[in-house]
């Protein structure tokens, strides 16, 4: 597949600028979804799922209509918030369970967000003693099989990671104000 060469650190570097701006993580979250799907070629869905309750809720996004709630275990977003990993399907007609939002979708990748919380009585603990709770996944589709290459998956991933030290400062304050 030809595709043109991403420079994935611009776009780190733009969602850190972005994040400068405001102080609140879903207009953030709506910027990175338009980004990302004016960066990537290829694509008809980039966007974000909350967990709210113990299911995924759709927020900010780029692309047709979408299912608003998944379960943990149900389709590629489930899949990844049950196992707390990225899950990268190069077709999603061969993905048992998968959620048919667009028709069109052949490939996606699914990137969990982490929120990492500690012991307040702790002092200083190391970050490896945290828990990894998900607050979200970056969704992307594409109606090109295999699509996304080994590559995508983790330069997107380095691109959740910056995001996440963005959004978990927000996040602590989530269920308060919802």
């Amino acid at each position: 597949m030809d595709r043109e060469k991403i420079d994935y650190t611009i776009a780190v570097s733009q969602i850190q600028e972005l994040a400068k701006i405001d102080a609140h993580y879903m207009p953030l979250l709506a910027n990175v979804s338009a980004l990302l799907n004016d960066m990537l070629s290829d694509v008809n869905w980039v966007g974000f799922y909350i967990m709210k309750n113990d299911r995924l809720v759709l927020g900010p996004f780029q692309g047709k209509p979408a299912c608003v709630h998944i379960k943990p275990g149900e389709g590629v977003c489930g899949t990844a918030v049950q196992d707390k990993k990225t899950i990268r399907v190069d077709d999603v007609h061969q993905f048992p369970g998968h959620i048919a939002c667009d028709t069109a979708s052949r490939s996606e990748l699914v990137i969990p967000l982490f929120n990492r919380y500690t012991d307040v009585n702790a002092c200083e603990m190391p970050p490896e003693f945290a828990v990894r709770n998900i607050i979200g996944v970056l969704d992307i589709d594409s109606p090109t099989v295999g699509r996304f290459t080994q590559e995508d998956q983790e330069a997107l991933e380095k691109i959740v990671r910056a995001l996440e030290s963005v959004v978990v400062k927000f996040d602590r304050n989530r269920d308060n104000k919802n």
